[in-house]
């Protein structure tokens, strides 16, 4: 499978052959008014009622769809690809199970912030309500998760829809929107008119922030001894990474962000502080709890930054930048809120700020804690650590790899070890924390950066999750490099266990795992195992160099835990360190 390289001639050749007004099905409606908004590939899986879609794919070359092997493995995909690329990730499913399949989806797309148009079979609208074979109300149960859904019950709406629901997902504050299409609805025939234009009563997101609110924030920071900026997913949705660079080069304010932040702002730059929150490190924790200015940019105050909400940054005044007004004092009072893009708010911020010289004594206290107080781990000769693995497939990738992550401890020493410079580097399931993600959501990347490495790092436990993707990557050569952090158990669930719940182990053995290698091997994409450092580098040399996709099975430490950690109920500078102190 690859992306379609076509001229800039050929591809507006194409683009009036797909215009051409004519009598066609709502399939083909829907198929050319995807390519017109720019789709480069839908992911999938068909069933019954979108067998007009599916029919009408048969033969159309310039269409690109690729077969996934579980619908949550299709919407992990194009969120993975949306994330990468920054456009509109598009996936595709049938009625009733193939429909609900997708709302876990959905849910991890919606609490990240992710544009992706979600398309959804239904019955025939003679049916619907009438519990017919595979009806579910897909709209119904994705409501609370969704930013608009539709249901498309006239088969002339088509254009207008498609194009309203890729302004909608990309616009504002990004997320999924659902379009359901009965299944008559797919077969029925019209003219096909292409809409270019957008006309949503009530739909007018802020994007110029207020002048006067932007002055008070230069003058806050003239005034502060202390500042903070927290940088979140929103630097990155908006695009907005060189005006935050410029933003802190010009000001002198130190940086941390967050996990959805990672690679907004360069991790080499001195004043970058690492992540905040429950495994934050020391410096970022304690220099928002000392601050006396927080700038939070783009991020949503989540529960896992802050930690215990009533001592949170309790000498500072807080400004709060985002383009959701409904961020703005949600979790967090704010002193000074600013509506907007985060790129616009950035220029116009940067065209009024100065040096902040109050600070110069901050800047070097920073400094000191950070080599005071460095993330660190004990290191051992006879057993593998997982940290010395991210290390180690940070330095031999360069830091220019895009990571994708599943969710657990192996998550958290991603997000530490691995050192990202670039935006849309570092992609993983923030809000939601959906295991199963990290693997489909790297084959999504891979396919919106066919030339860059994608590594893949998974547990054992949420590598089980979504495996049988590894058959796509050996069908369609998706290079994709999957680091599997095999620990034997339920590593975050035990972790928390052993220190919040007095070493009560429950139900996280996953012992009775697969041979992961002899796994890989059935799908066809090689496999190889490390027990050490030495089999480590060798095998992950050769993962590198295998032209296709790899599988490597990292088998580490089981009692390792991921230090700092702030426990719930804890401010975050409540931390416990680990046993390097």
């Amino acid at each position: 499978m690859s992306a379609h390289h076509t001229t800039m001639r050929s591809k507006e050749e194409l683009r009036e052959k797909w215009m051409k007004p004519e009598v066609i099905t709502g399939s083909e409606i829907l198929l050319r008014s995807l390519l017109l908004e720019g789709v480069e590939c839908v992911f999938g899986y068909p069933g019954g009622a979108v067998l007009y879609i599916y029919d009408a794919m048969h033969g159309f070359d310039d269409f690109n769809h690729l077969l996934t092997r579980h619908e949550q493995g299709a919407i992990h995909a194009a969120d993975g690809y949306a994330r990468a690329s920054g456009k509109v990730g598009v996936c595709i499913a049938t009625s009733g199970p193939g429909a609900t399949n997708l709302v876990t989806g959905i849910a991890t797309a919606y609490m990240d912030s992710i544009p992706l148009v979600v398309i959804t079979g239904n019955v025939a609208t003679s049916l619907i309500g009438t519990d017919a074979f595979q009806e579910a109300d897909i709209t119904g149960i994705t409501m609370p998760v969704t930013k608009h859904s539709y249901l498309v019950r006239d088969v002339e709406d088509l254009p207008r829809v498609i194009h309203e629901a890729f302004h909608i997902a990309s616009t504002g504050r990004k997320g999924p929107v659902l379009i359901d299409i009965p299944k008559d609805v797919s077969a029925e025939k019209t003219l096909f008119k292409p809409v270019d234009t957008v006309n949503i009563r009530g739909y007018n997101p802020t994007v110029q922030p207020n002048k006067y609110q932007v002055d008070k924030l230069a003058k806050a920071i003239q005034e502060s001894e202390r500042p903070v900026i927290l940088a979140g997913a929103g630097v990155v949705h908006s695009g907005a990474h060189e005006e935050l660079l410029e933003f802190v080069n010009k000001t002198g304010i130190p940086v941390t962000t967050t996990l959805l932040g990672l690679g907004g702002f360069p991790s080499g730059h001195e004043l970058w502080m690492g992540m905040p929150g429950m495994h934050g490190t020391y410096t970022a924790n304690n220099a928002i709890q000392q601050s006396d200015l927080l700038i939070n940019i783009g991020a949503r105050f989540d529960d896992r930054v802050t930690m215990k909400l009533e001592g949170f940054a309790p000498h500072a005044k807080i400004v709060h930048i985002d383009i959701d007004p409904a961020e703005i004092g949600k979790n967090v009072p704010t002193d000074i809120p600013i509506v907007g893009d985060i790129l616009t708010t950035l220029l116009e911020t940067n065209a009024v700020v100065n040096y902040t010289t109050k600070a110069d004594a901050w800047r070097d206290q920073i400094k000191q804690m950070k080599a005071e107080k460095p993330l660190r781990y004990v290191d051992s000769s006879d057993e593998l650590k997982p940290q010395w693995v991210i290390e180690m497939i940070h330095e031999t990738t360069n830091g220019d790899a895009i990571v994708t992550t599943d969710v657990g401890q192996h998550q958290m020493w991603s997000a530490q070890y691995y050192r990202f410079n670039q935006p849309r580097s570092f992609i993983t399931s923030g809000g939601l924390g959906t295991m199963g993600f990290g693997f489909p959501s790297a084959i999504g990347a891979q396919l919106a950066h066919p030339d860059r490495v994608v590594v893949s790092i998974n547990g054992d436990g949420g590598m089980q999750m979504c495996a049988q993707e590894l058959a796509i990557c050996a069908i369609n050569n998706i290079p994709v490099k999957v680091a599997i952090i095999n620990n034997q158990v339920l590593g975050m669930v035990r972790q928390w266990q052993e220190i919040i719940y007095d070493n009560r182990y429950s139900h996280i053995d996953l012992a009775g795992s697969p041979d992961f290698v002899k796994l890989a091997e059935a799908y066809g994409v090689r496999g190889f195992r490390a027990t050490s450092k030495e089999e480590a580098l060798a095998a992950w040399e050769e993962a590198l160099n295998t032209p296709g996709p790899a599988v490597v099975e990292f088998v580490v430490r089981k009692h390792e835990n991921v230090f700092p950690m702030v426990t719930q109920g804890s401010t975050i500078d409540q931390m416990i360190m680990g046993d390097s102190e």
